[in-house]
């Protein structure tokens, strides 16, 4: 078994990087984050899957020892393989696709290439509680576009003890403007519970 490759980027192909370990080029499929990340003439080092198949053998490769824990837990589900697992870590990086998954966010998880929403449902249901708790909820500001983060946030804290779900109290929180106190963002939130 591989358990990494450490080199320098030789070649980069859609998807895939080649690393040139002592004149020994490994092909690497990358998710999106990784691809863009790495650099020809890079040094980069790989925590490398081995997969192998009958007709083929492949390197699915990531930048960190938590994507690739990850990756191996999302080919556990039924009908996800490598190429629909690696899609799935493409969506953020490894703690942006874990508290998915812990928050059941089947509507990101089904944002990836290939994964429809029955497969992105499954994915929820088996891991959630194999992932541990989310501490990032993927919701995309509505004036911006951009996601927010939502770890720390003594607001979302103080919903969830109130009863909330972390769902619930991330989609309350999501319209309130993250600069006002903790106490005045609650009852915003509250208020558009309503």
């Amino acid at each position: 078994m591989i358990a990494f490759v450490s080199g320098r980027v030789a070649e980069k192909f859609l998807g895939s990087i080649v690393v040139d370990v002592h004149g020994v080029g490994y092909e690497i499929s990358v998710s999106t984050n990784d691809y863009e990340r790495a650099n020809l003439d890079d040094d980069v080092k790989f925590y490398t899957y081995h997969h192998i198949r009958e007709q083929a053998e492949e390197l699915f490769g990531f930048s960190t020892l938590t994507a690739k824990r990850l990756f191996e837990l999302l080919i556990t589900v039924q009908g996800v393989g490598p190429k629909a697992g690696l899609a799935i870590l493409s969506l953020g990086d490894a703690e942006t696709v874990r508290s998915a998954i812990a928050s059941a966010d089947v509507v990101f998880i089904a944002r990836a290439s290939g994964v429809g929403k029955k497969t992105a449902e499954r994915v929820t249901v088996d891991l959630r509680d194999k992932v541990g708790a989310a501490t990032y909820v993927p919701m995309h500001d509505s004036a911006t576009g951009a996601l927010q983060n939502f770890a720390g946030d003594e607001a979302l804290d103080a919903l969830m003890a109130l009863g909330f779900s972390l769902s619930d109290a991330t989609t309350a929180l999501a319209d309130v403007p993250n600069d006002n106190p903790t106490a005045e963002r609650v009852r915003l939130a509250l208020r558009n519970k309503r």
